[in-house]
C-alpha cells in the first residue's frame, strides 16, 4: 500500500498503544525503517521500533540526563538545547534523508522518546520538504501505570510515573496542536481497528487509510488479539497522591475532545507546572540529605545508596 510521501510520528506515552498501532500499520504495508527493535515479554508482538531512533534519542537523553518518564517540566528545556545543536539536527536530517529520499510513501516512526524532540523532527522533515503527522494513542493514565509497573518495575514510583503522564500528555499536545493529527483510544483500536483507522487517516491526510479496506487484509485480524489489553485497573492499588490523581482525570477527559479544549489544557499546564514546583521545593532536604559532601579527613565517601537516589531525584 502507497501514498503520496509522508511522514507519521507516532507519538505519546509508553504502554498506552503506541506498538499496536504501529504494528498494524507494518502489516497494512506502511513502511516502518528496518531494523526493528526485538520483540520481548513485554511486547510479545514487537515493539514497531526503529532501532537507529531508539538510539538516537536514549543517547541523547542519558546525555541530557532525562528519562521516558519524566516528571519534571524543567525537562523539556533540556531536550530542546540538545534539539538545537547543529551536530544532532544534522544527524537526524541525514538520517531521515536515507529513509524518506527514495521512493514515494509513507514512512511511520514510533518510539515513545519521540515525543521529546518533536520541534527536531518537525524541523528536519520540513527541511526535507516531507509532509508530517502526528498519532497519540489514549490509554487511562492508570491504566498505563499499572502497565509499565510490571513491564518495567519499582525503580520509580507510581507517583512519579503518574505525574510523568501528565506532564508529557500535555506538552506533545501542545507540541501537535494546529497540525494534522489524530487522537487514537487504545480500546476503540483493539475493537474496530479499521474503523479507528479510517478516522485517522481523514484526519492525517493520508488516503490510503481513510479509504481502508479492512476485507483486503485479513492478517490484521490475526495481528491485532483483544486479549493482550489486560490491565483495565483504575487507580486502585497504586500509590498516587489525591491531587495528582484529579489533575489526572482532568487532563485524561480534556484529551478525548482535544482540539475543542485549548484553553483548559493550556489551563492544566499551568496548574501541573505550579504542583510539580511546589513539590519540588518541599522535597529539597530530602535531596540535601543524599548529596555527595566533600571528603574529609575523617568523612568516608557517601554510601552507594545515596548516589543512586540522588541519581534518580536529578534524572
Amino acid at each position: 500500500m502507497t501514498s503520496a510521501k509522508h511522514l507519521i510520528l507516532v507519538v505519546g506515552v509508553g504502554r498506552s498503544g503506541t506498538s499496536l498501532f504501529a504494528g498494524i500499520m507494518g502489516q497494512l504495508g506502511f513502511r516502518i525503517p528496518q531494523p526493528e527493535v526485538v520483540a520481548d515479554d513485554t511486547n510479545p508482538k514487537g515493539f514497531g521500533e526503529p532501532k537507529w531512533v531508539v538510539d538516537f534519542h536514549t543517547r541523547i537523553m542519558r546525555r541530557k540526563r532525562v528519562t521516558v518518564f519524566d516528571a519534571r517540566p524543567a525537562a523539556w528545556e533540556h531536550t530542546a538545547a540538545a534539539s538545537a545543536e547543529p551536530d544532532v539536527a544534522a544527524e537526524l536530517q541525514a538520517w531521515l534523508k536515507s529513509e524518506t529520499g527514495g521512493s514515494e510513501g509513507v514512512v511511520v516512526v514510533k518510539d515513545p522518546r519521540i515525543g521529546w524532540f518533536l520541534p527536531l523532527w518537525t524541523r528536519a522533515a520540513g527541511e526535507l520538504g516531507v509532509p508530517t503527522s502526528f498519532v497519540t494513542m489514549l490509554r487511562h493514565p492508570a491504566q498505563i501505570l499499572t502497565s509499565a509497573k510490571k513491564s518495567y518495575g519499582t525503580w520509580q514510583t507510581d507517583a512519579s510515573r503518574a505525574a510523568a503522564w501528565i506532564n508529557v500528555m500535555l506538552e506533545t499536545e501542545h507540541a501537535t496542536r494546529g497540525t494534522q493529527r489524530a487522537f487514537i483510544p487504545y480500546a476503540e483500536l483493539l475493537t474496530d481497528w479499521a474503523g479507528e483507522l479510517r478516522r485517522a487517516g481523514a484526519a492525517l491526510g493520508v488516503a490510503a487509510l481513510a479509504e481502508l479496506d479492512a476485507a483486503a487484509h485479513p492478517a490484521v485480524d490475526a495481528f491485532v488479539d483483544p486479549s493482550l489489553f489486560r490491565n483495565r485497573t483504575g487507580w486502585e492499588g497504586l500509590e498516587v497522591p489525591q491531587r495528582v490523581i484529579d489533575l489526572a482525570e482532568d487532563v485524561w477527559a480534556l484529551l478525548q475532545e482535544a482540539d475543542a479544549n485549548a484553553a483548559a489544557l493550556d489551563a492544566a499546564r499551568g496548574d501541573y507546572d505550579a504542583l510539580y514546583g511546589e513539590a519540588e521545593a518541599i522535597s529539597h532536604s530530602s535531596v540535601i540529605a543524599v548529596r555527595p559532601r566533600k571528603k574529609t579527613a575523617g568523612n568516608q565517601a557517601p554510601p552507594s545508596l545515596a548516589k543512586r537516589v540522588l541519581a534518580r531525584l536529578r534524572g
